[in-house]
């Protein structure tokens, strides 16, 4: 049996890719993605963009959340957020993907690697997985997803698409 590693995913890259309609790089690149119910909840709610119902997806891994150990410190996040990296400090999860700047911040100081929707659309385009990166943002962005413009310039530089 293989060792797959846990890889938690908070809300916002999974909205961020069922905008341009791209969720299926995530079981290319990690195979299995653990969302926490929170998380679950957060997308179907809905909104503007919507996502696929997560639990029918057979590559996500839904783990319910317990009673976070840090309440203090992951007071200023949001549920999904707050929950995602408390299940993944618990699980020992080889990785996060998160957006937002002060969960990517409190997943570091928890000593979670993060990764984000930029740096897996940067991957699959390594990988061959998307034609371009470039357009990839572009498309997002017409869906109202932005990210800053000199980290997507930086990162269009490394996929050599600028």
């Amino acid at each position: 049996m293989v060792d797959v590693p846990v890889i938690f995913s908070d809300t916002t890259p999974l909205i961020a890719l069922s905008s341009i309609g791209r969720l299926d790089v995530l079981p290319m690149l990690f195979h299995r993605v653990c969302v926490v119910d929170a998380v679950v909840d957060e997308c179907a709610a809905g909104g503007r963009i919507a996502v696929p119902d997560l639990t029918r997806l057979p590559w996500i891994d839904v783990v319910h959340a317990t009673e976070p150990c840090l309440p203090g410190l992951l007071l200023s996040l949001d549920r999904g957020e707050r929950d995602t990296l408390d299940m993944a400090r618990k699980m020992n999860a080889e990785r996060v993907i998160i957006d937002e700047r002060i969960g990517r911040d409190m997943a570091e100081l928890l000593g979670i690697p993060v990764v984000g929707t930029l740096g897996i659309l940067l991957k699959a385009k390594s990988l061959g997985a998307i034609s371009s990166f470039s357009q990839a943002v572009a498309d997002m962005m017409a869906h109202g997803i932005y990210y800053h413009s000199g980290l997507v310039d930086e990162l269009s530089r490394r996929a050599g698409e600028k």
